[in-house]
């Protein structure tokens, strides 16, 4: 007892007892601190392994240790993007590319696109849908350092409905179009979303993923008719809550939105037609909203080109790409929660920072677009303990950029030093 209220009052002094020198420090110029929403002049950060043992004022420290000059520099907490597709690389071979491309293909082309957004800054993503279980892999592969990349949270195969967003045949002629069910995800009724979610326990993922309403690109008239019953997203979200997984819910139409946020889901993805009724229960609910802003100004400009998309996708990127950033403009305006997300894979990877300016420019301020991307995203992730800010106790995830990114958003474009879990992987 008496050793753990010593070790309690050196955590509240911000300081974690160690058993020997730290093995490096980093002496940042200034540190933003997410949680007071304050930057912080000349801090020294300690580091033991793979957490960070003590944060203090100071520019120079004294004792055996790797320290890293980083006085120039303001320190910041890794970034996390909370919608990725690491498996994905958008182009106009990409409906070919379904057919054409093996889970060994697609298994190289994920550990290249994480290496990307790892040097880009964010250390941490949450992968919303691959194929044959690309990224529960991968998020291994990471964990055991024989890859690189950010820390991984995936939900494999999203969950859908025959004919929905994310039913893997939509498109193909009918030699070609199976009839896929829940362990491909595909789910009509109750039993089948059950069987669904325990199919991807059984797989390894880290959450669920639904497609509640239609979506841009996939190969389906609609992007945003109601795709799941009250049922079947009641089975879903009760099962997932079961079997401790959240539920991130794709949704550009206001009827899949409500359902879905009536049924639990922690996250609506995209959010690009809701309203202020909808903002209202997200409010009710507690659901996170995780906008893409760029996905939608990506589609928007690929829809003006001609060929780009197939016929049956362009019309759905004019009409609902360019309402994404308005929307979220008017959600965070009415006090619905941010967590930020890009779902890059649609934009190339490793611009995923270009996120922030799109936030800032919809009126978001850019401490709290920062925020959404550290803060709020580990919250949402229900990884507060160990990710999310520059404290004592938590992973050492840190990134530097030069100047103060707070009076210019665009410099969170140009990462120049990553660390994370303690080893550094970037440095000017």
């Amino acid at each position: 007892m008496r050793f753990f209220m010593s070790t309690l009052a050196l955590l509240l002094l911000g300081v974690l007892p160690a058993s020997a020198e730290p093995t490096t420090v980093l002496t940042c110029g200034k540190l933003l601190d997410v949680n007071t929403r304050t930057i912080l002049d000349k801090q020294l950060i300690t580091i033991d392994q793979d957490r960070i043992t003590s944060i203090r004022s100071g520019d120079r420290y004294e004792g055996e240790a790797q320290v890293i000059d980083l006085s120039e520099h303001t320190c910041l907490p890794g970034l996390i993007d909370m919608h990725v597709h690491l498996m994905v690389a958008y182009s106009t071979a990409y409906e070919l590319d379904k057919i054409r491309l093996g889970p060994p293909d697609l298994a190289l082309l994920a550990a290249w696109n994480a290496e990307l957004t790892l040097m880009a800054g964010f250390t941490t993503v949450r992968d919303l849908g691959d194929r044959a279980d690309v990224t529960v892999a991968l998020r291994n592969a990471i964990a055991k350092g024989i890859a690189t990349g950010p820390r991984v949270f995936t939900s494999g195969m999203p969950l859908s409905s025959t004919g929905g967003h994310d039913d893997p045949t939509n498109g193909y002629r009918a030699g070609l179009r199976r009839d896929p069910g829940p362990v491909e995800g595909i789910i009509n009724g109750p039993v089948d979303a059950r069987k669904a979610v325990r199919q991807r326990y059984k797989n390894g993922a880290d959450l669920i993923k639904i497609s509640a309403t239609g979506g841009v690109l996939s190969q389906a008239k609609s992007g945003q008719n109601s795709q799941l019953f009250k049922d079947e997203l009641d089975a879903i979200v009760a099962t997932a809550k079961a079997y401790g997984f959240k539920v991130a819910a794709h949704a550009h139409g206001v009827e899949g939105m409500q359902l879905a946020i009536r049924a639990g889901v922690a996250s609506i993805e995209h959010g690009s037609l809701m309203d202020a009724d909808t903002m209202r229960l997200m409010k009710q609910h507690d659901t996170y909203l995780v906008p893409t802003i760029m996905a939608g100004n990506f589609v928007t400009e690929k829809a003006k080109i001609d060929g780009y998309f197939p016929e049956m996708v362009r019309p759905k990127a004019a009409a609902i790409g360019p309402q994404i950033q308005a929307t979220f403009g008017r959600a965070y305006q009415a006090g619905v929660k941010i967590a930020f997300g890009t779902d890059t894979g649609v934009s190339a990877h490793g611009d995923n920072a270009q996120e922030f300016s799109l936030m800032v420019e919809a009126g978001m301020p850019p401490m709290e677009a920062i925020v959404s991307a550290t803060k709020n995203a580990a919250d949402l992730l229900g990884k507060s303990d160990h990710l999310g800010s520059i404290s004592v106790g938590k992973y050492a995830d840190v990134i530097a950029v030069r100047g103060n990114p707070i009076e210019d958003i665009t410099l969170l474009e140009h990462i120049g030093f990553v660390m994370k879990d303690g080893i550094i992987y970037k440095t000017e």
